[in-house]
């Protein structure tokens, strides 16, 4: 379904939710969000009509609570697979940034947010939400590193391509195993070689090695001393 404009096209969907009964694989997409945002309290800047914003649900009944970093694992490495075949020669440069950015060399080309339906212990329905800077040529907000395929490539690209790309992507890695998926994810990780600055509460600033990703998405890390630590979400940050 296609939405000129709306307030949040994850609410939109998990509000529909309630009304109907959506089958898997269901996309919402809209020209533009007019409360869009990202993890927690961030916003998503978009200029109207110039990037692929969606949300798909899935219903990942079959996935146990705990591993359900699986699902951001799944969409990210849809979203860079599509959009590597679109521009192959900056395959290399695309990566996700720990848990879920999508990176071309160190600036952010797109975010995704995950929510999910959960009915005891199961987990009835997976609403993921995507933005990905397609043909926005300037950006105006204070995001600090924002960039867009047209600014890699300089040539507009079409946003249902793209949005059925990442889609079909998606379902081919969504049956897959797990280990497969994880083996991708870690070889597709931002910065996933060598000593890189790291900031958290705990540890202050801090240079380490990106260890490995666990199931429940919890970042290793190995500083300079040998010490491992794991974080989770917004426990640490990269310094760029």
């Amino acid at each position: 379904m296609y939405l000129k404009a709306v307030e949040s096209t994850n609410q939109w969907l998990k509000t529909k939710l309630r009304e109907e009964n959506l089958p898997e694989g269901f996309v919402v997409r809209t020209g533009f969000q007019e409360a869009g945002r990202g993890q927690g309290t961030n916003r998503w800047e978009s200029e109207r009509g110039a990037n692929l914003l969606f949300s798909l649900l899935l219903r990942p009944e079959h996935i146990a609570i705990e591993k359900q970093f699986i699902l951001s694992q799944l969409i990210a490495l849809a979203i860079l697979k599509t959009i590597s075949i679109l521009v192959p020669d900056e395959k290399d440069a695309f990566s996700v940034k720990w848990p879920n950015d999508i990176y071309w060399n160190n600036r952010k080309l797109g975010g995704i947010l995950i929510e999910n339906v959960l009915q005891g212990s199961v987990l009835k329905a997976c609403v993921i939400g995507v933005g990905l800077n397609v043909n926005q040529t300037s950006f105006y907000s204070d995001a600090p590193n924002p960039v867009s395929l047209r600014r890699i490539t300089g040539k507009r690209h079409r946003l249902m391509n793209l949005m059925y790309g990442i889609r079909y992507h998606l379902f081919e890695y969504y049956s897959c195993d797990s280990e497969f998926i994880q083996a991708e994810y870690a070889r597709s990780l931002y910065r996933r070689e060598g000593f890189h600055p790291f900031y958290s509460d705990a540890k202050g600033r801090f240079e380490a090695e990106i260890v490995r990703v666990e199931a429940d998405g919890r970042l290793v890390l190995n500083d300079k001393t040998g010490t491992e630590s794991g974080f989770y979400f917004k426990e640490v940050q990269f310094v760029q």
